[in-house]
């Protein structure tokens, strides 16, 4: 669904994923996981458009799309969340949620419309905030909400794009651990046809949601393997995870 291949990219005289592959398989739920500075957020950044490669190619659906925008990433597949949250605080979360609708629907200059005016773009947002248990909150102003429930709607701003390929860039940050069980209860709910990456340091949350887990270390992917392999890896346990996390 998505690849890198033999990427790169320099800051001045540091480099990272020196000529590193990349990819997740359709459907696939992949954890991403590393110590702080190892270029998690940095990958992210090369798949999405928001930096580009000093070498290599990025690989979206088949396609070439390394030096496309990233609203044009967008259009083709790929949507993402951030590690702070980027949401209309003032407006209702059905409201939020409608207007990603109809901007991927192509009718965005006409947000200043009442939502009820657009009722297919409603029933697909209702759907939406519903298989992420939302619903309840539906006609609450977004400012006004746990942060947990900011986190899951910000990722319903995501999905509104009707993604083949989704990433989390750490979703569960700053949310109480109450919270984030139901967040990634919902999220490890979310339908097959959508590949996930994730980046997350709660490493119980990681081994309970991902099919495979990628460690990078210093900008390059140290391991990939199952959440059982990564758990038990002696390279893992001695660069990032600790014995007491893996055993």
């Amino acid at each position: 669904m998505i690849a890198f291949t033999d990427i790169s990219k320099q800051y001045g005289r540091q480099v990272l994923f020196v000529e590193t592959s990349f990819q997740l398989d359709p459907g696939e739920k992949v954890g991403l996981v590393g110590p702080n500075g190892a270029g998690k957020t940095t990958l992210i950044n090369l798949l999405t458009g928001f930096l580009e490669p000093t070498s290599g190619e990025v690989i979206l659906n088949g396609d070439k799309v390394t030096h496309l925008a990233q609203h044009q990433r967008v259009k083709r597949g790929l949507a993402r969340t951030f590690q702070i949250n980027r949401l209309f605080a003032d407006l209702t979360v059905l409201e939020s949620v409608v207007m990603a609708v109809n901007e991927r629907l192509g009718l965005g200059a006409r947000f200043w419309q009442s939502v009820g005016s657009h009722t297919a773009a409603v029933d697909e947002a209702v759907e939406l905030l519903e298989r992420l248990r939302l619903l309840d909150v539906a006609h609450e102003t977004t400012r006004n909400l746990a942060y947990g429930k900011q986190r899951l709607i910000e990722i319903a701003l995501a999905l509104a794009a009707k993604p083949s390929v989704l990433l989390l860039d750490e979703p569960a940050a700053g949310v109480p651990t109450i919270e984030s069980r139901e967040l990634f209860e919902t999220i490890a709910g979310l339908p097959r046809e959508v590949t996930i990456l994730l980046i997350e340091h709660d490493m119980d949350l990681v081994f309970r949601f991902a099919d495979s887990i990628s460690v990078l270390v210093g900008g390059a992917v140290l391991t990939e393997g199952t959440p059982e392999v990564i758990a038990h890896d002696p390279k893992v346990k001695e660069v990032y995870l600790g014995e007491a996390i893996c055993d």
